[in-house]
């Protein structure tokens, strides 16, 4: 199958600062939160809401990177980026570029909520929609409905970014 192009370097853009101010509203009554980005290009999108983010609020923000094996989560120990300690008591922002099947973003969720956290949320710039873990994403800049062999890759590192089905 060709690349499709779903969203334009523009289109991200718009996207990013519609869902910076979603989180910014949901959370204006925090004195701190936690931007955790999962590693690759999570954290990619991560940065970019961070960066949105510090310029319109003025919490106290954290902005860490979450790595762990996409393919086979529990064959190595998943890193918060963070001490764990740190995390008591936090509103914790979970991010990814795209939610496929949740696998990642549920084991990444689940890493981060063996703290106590107070809040736990998530924003993703593409939800697919074909859940195999019961994920939910709370902010959501596209829902795209594909088949199961469609694949959607975001692109942050040319020099305008573009997400494109497969």
């Amino acid at each position: 199958m060709e690349r499709l192009e779903i969203l334009n370097g523009d289109q991200i853009q718009k996207k990013i600062d519609r869902l910076t101010y979603e989180i910014y509203e949901d959370t204006v009554n925090e004195k701190s939160i936690i931007l955790a980005g999962i590693a690759g290009t999570g954290y990619a999108f991560s940065e970019r809401i961070f960066n949105c983010l510090k310029n319109i609020s003025d919490q106290e923000i954290q902005h860490i990177k979450i790595s762990l094996e996409k393919d086979d989560p529990l064959s190595n120990a998943i890193d918060l980026g963070i001490d764990p300690s740190k995390l008591e008591g936090a509103t914790v922002i979970l991010l990814d570029d795209v939610v496929n099947s949740g696998r990642t973003m549920i084991y990444a969720a689940a890493e981060i909520l063996r703290n106590k956290v107070r809040v736990l949320k998530t924003a993703v710039l593409v939800d697919r929609r074909h859940r195999r873990y019961p994920i939910k994403s709370d902010f959501v800049g596209l829902e795209v409905s594909t088949t199961l062999q469609n694949h959607i890759a975001v692109d942050f590192e040319s020099k305008e970014a573009k997400a494109f089905l497969e």
